[in-house]
């Protein structure tokens, strides 16, 4: 798999650095990964899969929870304090407490191990999407509308935005001091910049998309994980619980029994 070079030049291959102690399995998912047209660089232990990353520039990252060394985890959560890049993560079948920590740690997903190869490839491709997807600017009417703004007509006949409801500047959508430019795909928070991971940010911008309305867990797993099947709600729940801690929690409300929702 490629993507598109600038200036129209030659696509150049995704890279995928591929961190996984046990040698048997390193090799059968870097050669799976290669056959795919992936470009993959590999490591046995945590330590050398930190200076691989640091030394390089790579599309996503693949990391086993039990690592030498420094532990999947905590490698995950290194790579987090100067990347967005997306990270999926494999754990041995039953380790719950591994993929809760592992999601905690910022990862977008993980696979159950041993992963059918088309399973890998398919939550790869998911996880590239949304790490460089665009959405179309919305009208400014529409995009208010999607706020929960409004728009009142005063005396003159001219029309302003009623500022007291969520706005729109252009492409960005106001919620009190939460700001979100859709066409930069940049957020704001009392004027400084928030950084988001991918999935982060395709979540706030699927809340932001709907507020006050409450969204399911396989409604978000469909639209933001691009699951078509029912997926681990583990993965929504952890990644809002994410997004809590860097826009503030007041802003996503748990509906009990269904789902969550934007405060308006």
């Amino acid at each position: 798999m490629s993507v598109p070079a600038a200036g129209g030049d030659a696509p150049v291959p995704v890279t995928i650095l591929l961190v996984e102690d046990d040698e048997v399995i390193r090799r059968s998912v870097a050669m799976a990964l290669e056959r795919y047209g992936y470009r993959v660089t590999s490591a046995g232990d945590g330590l050398t899969g930190l200076e691989l990353f640091r030394e390089g520039r790579y599309d996503l990252l693949l990391l086993d929870v039990m690592l030498p060394e420094l532990d999947g985890i905590g490698l995950c959560r290194r790579i987090r304090e100067t990347s967005t890049a997306p990270i999926l993560m494999m754990s041995a079948r039953g380790d719950t407490l591994d993929v809760v920590s592992g999601l905690e740690a910022g990862a977008d997903d993980y696979v159950v191990k041993p992963v059918d190869t088309a399973v890998l490839v398919a939550r790869i491709r998911s996880l590239l999407r949304r790490a460089t997807f665009a959405p179309t600017e919305a009208p400014a009417d529409a995009a208010v509308a999607s706020a929960g703004g409004s728009r009142v007509r005063p005396p003159d006949g001219s029309a302003r935005l009623d500022q007291s409801t969520p706005r729109v500047q252009r492409a960005r959508l106001v919620f009190g001091d939460l700001a979100i430019d859709t066409a930069g795909l940049e957020v704001f928070l009392a004027g400084e910049p928030v950084a988001l991971a991918p999935t982060e940010l395709r979540l706030l911008l699927e809340f932001v998309a709907h507020p006050g309305i409450v969204l399911d867990r396989q409604t978000l797993l469909r639209n933001v994980w691009d699951y078509g099947w029912d997926g681990d709600s583990r993965v929504v729940d952890l990644c809002v619980q994410r997004l809590r801690k860097k826009i503030g929690a007041e802003r996503i409300e748990t509906v009990r029994g269904f789902g969550y929702k934007l405060r308006r």
